[in-house]
């Protein structure tokens, strides 16, 4: 069944009901859209790492396949006017899509080569300033090698430690300050991708009355939420598709506001981003559009899938996707801090808010035995693997908020760095004598009653075990659960 099927036989015919709201339309959803998830026996909890797609999505992008011939459109044949004219009306579904109609769309190969762009042709000089929150994928935190390479400096907003939330007070202040500096750009996560917390968009007018241009960070936010670039208007925004659809893998992109379009100085020119290049007089002029960025033949085959994504999104309505997050986080966190040892210690400590105000479909923990001992993730990781279940483990690019989760102070991780010519895991623990890292559990569109069900579960055979030492030192063996 393809996109508009899905559209007029599972959707339309809800639309006037409260069936789409509720338990119903969305386990019908998963036996017909994602049947291969309990066809497999599997309980699949990283929407934040990758969405599924569903089965409508991927029939569809093979009729598309199969109907016609596509060429490379830099071309002017018939194939490839046919390739550029779906192109084109990928890049315009996406801007009608986050009522964009002030932005250009620069399709790139995942949300980091968007910010990328930013922070390659980002103006930074002796004369401008980054700042960050301490909550930050990787991705915008690589951006001030950038400025620091370029003589700028930056700077660091900490988060309130335990709702993990921006410290407004100090936010408030770093907007303020710096007004001697020309180029000031401020980036932060709309929604934290280890965390689950959304921190206010407010952030992003606020720090524009005070002159700074802003980098919002939208991939983990727009897979459940609704962004309307016309109610806030961020001069910079990275997006992923396969966030918020599954499918197609390898591409996002980079909504530059038109106003700030010629602010990015690109430091160099590739195929399809120029309008004219010589050599003999060593001279060229660059595209004027989104073209400008796009470097060498952008994915012609699959962009068009980003059509049938966003329309399937449309047909299950966002709102829906965002409540239904909502009501499975708010299902999940009352049950998992129920989970306690004989003795009333938890078994299970979430980090972040512990109710569904202000957060999205993740949720950021960690297990402990009965003497409030810390399992190691990789332990229980292993755990779930052997029971088909899926999540993800580590710092997951965000180390702000690892640090802050695990108590460690800049002193300890500037004599760990000092000490050091390359470094590891393994190695951070031994020299700091603490475990770092955590467990993500995420819920999308394919979620289940059941697959919380099942995790809970999983969580409660925790209960009352305890952990040896030696298994903890020697974190690549398997841990050893005693009753």
């Amino acid at each position: 069944m393809g996109i508009t099927a899905f559209i007029v036989r599972v959707v339309a015919k809800n639309m006037e009901s409260q069936e789409l709201y509720n338990d119903t339309f969305f386990n019908r959803l998963r036996n017909t859209e994602y049947a291969k998830l309990d066809k497999s026996g599997h309980v699949y909890l990283d929407y934040t790492g990758a969405n599924i797609f569903p089965q409508c999505l991927l029939e569809e992008h093979y009729e598309f396949l199969q109907n016609a011939v596509y060429g490379n459109p830099h071309s002017n044949n018939s194939s490839s006017q046919l390739s550029g004219k779906y192109v084109s009306e990928a890049r315009e579904k996406v801007l009608e899509y986050f009522n964009a109609k002030d932005y250009y769309c620069v399709f790139t190969s995942n949300a980091s080569a968007a910010l990328q762009i930013v922070g390659e042709c980002y103006p930074f000089s002796r004369d401008s300033h980054l700042l960050l929150t301490a909550d930050n994928h990787n991705s915008v935190n690589g951006i001030r090698e950038y400025c620091k390479s370029r003589g700028g400096a930056y700077s660091y907003c900490p988060m309130n430690q335990q709702e993990l939330s921006i410290n407004e007070e100090n936010l408030n202040a770093q907007l303020k300050g710096h007004a001697n500096k020309k180029n000031k750009l401020f980036g932060f996560p709309a929604q934290s991708n280890a965390s689950g917390v959304k921190h206010s968009l407010s952030w992003i007018w606020k720090a524009q009355d005070q002159g700074w241009d802003v980098l919002l960070d939208a991939a983990a936010f727009v897979p459940a939420s609704k962004l309307d670039l016309t109610t806030i208007s961020p001069d910079f925004v990275c997006i992923s598709f396969y966030k918020m659809f599954g499918y197609p893998t390898g591409l996002g992109c980079l909504l530059v506001k038109k106003s700030k379009f010629l602010k990015l100085k690109k430091p160099w020119f590739a195929g399809g981003t120029v309008s004219l290049v010589s050599i003999n007089s060593n001279n060229f002029f660059l595209a004027d559009d989104s073209d400008r960025f796009e470097n060498g033949t952008v994915n012609y085959l699959d962009i068009p899938a980003i059509t049938n994504g966003l329309k399937f999104i449309n047909g299950v309505q966002i709102g829906n996707i965002t409540r239904r997050i909502q009501e499975l986080t708010g299902l999940a966190l009352q049950h998992l801090m129920k989970v306690k040892h004989d003795n009333g210690l938890p078994v299970i400590k979430i980090y972040g808010p512990k109710d569904t105000e202000n957060r999205g479909g993740t949720i950021l923990l960690n297990f402990f035995d009965r003497h409030g001992q810390q399992y190691p993730y990789q332990s229980i990781e292993k755990i779930a693997n052997e029971n088909s279940i899926s999540f993800r483990t580590g710092c997951f690019c965000n180390p702000g908020i690892d640090e802050i989760n695990s108590g460690i102070r800049s002193e300890q991780l500037n004599s760990y760095f000092a000490s050091r010519d390359k470094a590891g895991y393994d190695d951070m623990v031994g020299f700091l004598g603490k475990l770092r890292g955590a467990i993500r559990v995420s819920v999308g569109i394919p979620t289940v009653t059941s697959d919380i069900s099942k995790f809970l579960e999983f969580a409660k055979s925790f209960m009352n075990t305890s952990v040896s030492p030696f298994d903890i030192i020697r974190l690549r063996d398997p841990i050893m659960l005693i009753d």
